[in-house]
């Protein structure tokens, strides 16, 4: 079994018990993601971090990069808090990672009590490696290293990592209100993604010939969505059907500036969510690469 060590970042702000609730359902959508995709896993929690064990690091990470919440997420190795034991794996660790004449940072972090700060663990484990193999004239770099090599020390354990893979970010989906959204194209979807960072549900109604497919996309951050295709003439009415059936707090709207205001008459007292309602085409262009590329 391979360990994902999986950080999250806005929600560890929040007041204790809020905190605690976040975390729930950040659990739980982890495990949907596996549930979906028909893959299991183990997981467990500390303050601060989840872990995933799998069997198979590569598919655990394209789905655990997934869910919102999630900052980052790095296969790690698991080894026990032993200053000996952490410096005989390193060395065995870093040998094909350190290439001759490469530069090369310890990343120390240290969580609990030990007889050693970070930095003095990060100066050591560093020298080592410089005197291990002198033939390759190795160099430190702090600022700008070839390879950067990352021992986190949490309690008991030790986890040893050389990436980190990015996350959506935010706030786990379900922790905020239901919405609908139009997905026409990159700025619908967009938008639609930017409202799911903040912790809502989304429904997604498709329209015209790339909606299904960008639809398709966004329900990979959420395998429970709703994706309903309809022809662009009818999308707005139903939009308005979906948002009353499933009693959303709002819909989403691929909208720019010159069109809000039409919008805003036409939409009555529903409440209207446009997050691209700044952004440009190539804003918008280029926010939707990234986001399909967390898609995988």
């Amino acid at each position: 079994m391979s360990t994902l060590l999986v950080r999250y970042g806005e929600l560890a702000l929040k007041s204790p018990p809020v905190r605690r609730e976040f975390e729930r359902t950040l659990q739980r959508n982890i495990l949907g993601q596996f549930l979906a995709a028909g893959r299991t896993c183990r997981l467990r929690a500390d303050h601060g971090h989840l872990y995933v064990e799998s069997d198979d690091p590569t598919e655990a990470t394209r789905l655990v990069r997934r869910v919102f919440g999630v900052t980052s997420v790095s296969v790690a190795e698991e080894i026990p808090t032993d200053l000996d034991a952490i410096r005989t794996r390193v060395v065995s660790w870093a040998d094909p990672l350190l290439q001759p004449h490469s530069s090369f940072a310890i990343r120390a972090r240290r969580t609990g009590s030990h007889s050693f700060t970070s930095q003095e663990l990060a100066r050591d484990l560093g020298g080592r490696l410089l005197t291990q193999w002198p033939d390759r004239q190795l160099s430190v770099d702090l600022d700008t290293p070839r390879v950067e090599l990352f021992v986190e020390v949490r309690g008991p354990r030790t986890y040893l990592y050389s990436h980190r893979v990015r996350g959506p970010g935010g706030f786990p989906l379900g922790v905020a209100g239901r919405v609908v959204a139009l997905v026409d194209g990159p700025r619908g979807a967009v938008g639609a993604f930017l409202m799911m960072k903040r912790g809502c549900r989304a429904a997604f109604v498709s329209a015209g010939e790339q909606g299904t497919l960008y639809g398709g996309t966004l329900q990979r951050f959420d395998p429970k969505a709703l994706l309903v295709a309809a022809r662009s003439e009818e999308a707005a009415s139903t939009v308005r059907e979906i948002a009353s059936e499933t009693r959303a707090e709002g819909v989403v709207l691929p909208l720019q500036v010159d069109q809000f205001p039409m919008a805003r008459e036409a939409w009555g007292e529903t409440v209207l969510f446009s997050p691209t309602i700044a952004f440009t085409d190539a804003e918008v262009n280029s926010r939707w690469q990234e986001i399909a590329e967390l898609a995988g």
